[in-house]
């Protein structure tokens, strides 16, 4: 059983719903991030997603694409992260996903990736521009290394793709609460309720959700239905906001502690 599932089927035994926050690695440094993993931890994050930054951030918004901006400026490469994600293993066993492009890890070469991904402690891989057509350019590495391939559901997937890429993922799934880049528009919480059940009917993969979700109000909502709430922008922004000042940590912390308690009690 890997850090993913094992990690999954204790929030089932707790019934309760998972954490699940997302950084951009080396924004605004490498140092810090590995800070703010730990920060993330100790806050009571469940899983981690880790962005590896690309010059074409295609499906992020502005928040996150200047994240990623920073990150290149600042020297950040795919083995940097890889580095970082190393580090992360010499004292914690928080399950990492790394979140990204494809032209980085075909630049990278997708054998050596998974090879080098999987000895650093890498548990997953999610690429947002991979269609399923193409997921055998790295699915058979990913699998071989033991790296779960966390596929994206959206409003807009058809039944019989949504279908397929529900049957490619492992990990858990990743449900795309809304149409549009990263940190747009408002959730509704009914229509993602409905979505997340007949996700739920394709697979028996945990079901997470993200796009949106910037409150411990919003957390809750989700959480009630959804196996796992992701949150991206709103804690970048939060970086963004205190990066080089002495209280990043700690407002960092506050976020996601407050993510956290909207999540105990939501069921």
């Amino acid at each position: 059983m890997n850090r993913i599932t094992q990690v999954f089927a204790q929030l089932k035994q707790a019934d309760r719903p998972g954490l699940i926050p997302f950084i951009t690695a080396g924004d605004p440094d490498l140092a810090t991030s590995l800070v703010l993993v730990r920060t993330l931890v100790a806050a009571g994050a469940d899983v981690i997603e880790l962005g590896f930054p690309f010059s074409d951030p295609m499906a992020d918004g502005p928040t996150i694409q200047a994240a990623s901006e920073r990150a290149l400026a600042a020297g950040t490469s795919l083995a940097g992260v890889l580095s970082l994600v190393a580090e992360v293993r010499r004292e914690s066993q928080v399950p990492i996903v790394l979140m990204g492009y494809f032209n980085p890890v075909y630049r990278y070469g997708v054998e050596r990736f998974a090879v080098d991904a999987a000895a650093a402690g890498v548990d997953g891989l999610l690429l947002v521009d991979l269609p399923p057509e193409e997921a055998d350019e790295v699915l058979p590495a990913l699998k071989l290394h033991g790296i779960d391939i966390i596929t994206l559901l959206a409003p807009t997937t058809p039944p019989e793709r949504m279908k397929r890429l529900a049957e490619l993922g492992s990990g858990y799934l990743y449900y795309v609460s809304m149409t549009g880049v990263t940190g747009s528009k408002k959730l509704d919480p009914e229509e993602i309720r409905q979505a997340v059940t007949e996700v739920r009917k394709l697979s028996p993969i945990p079901v997470g959700v993200g796009f949106g979700i910037t409150t411990a109000e919003d957390a809750a909502i989700v959480g009630s239905y959804a196996d796992a709430v992701v949150v991206g922008s709103a804690l970048v922004k939060v970086i963004a906001d205190h990066a080089h000042q002495p209280d990043l940590q700690q407002q960092v912390h506050r976020f996601i502690t407050d993510l956290r308690q909207g999540l105990e009690n939501c069921r």
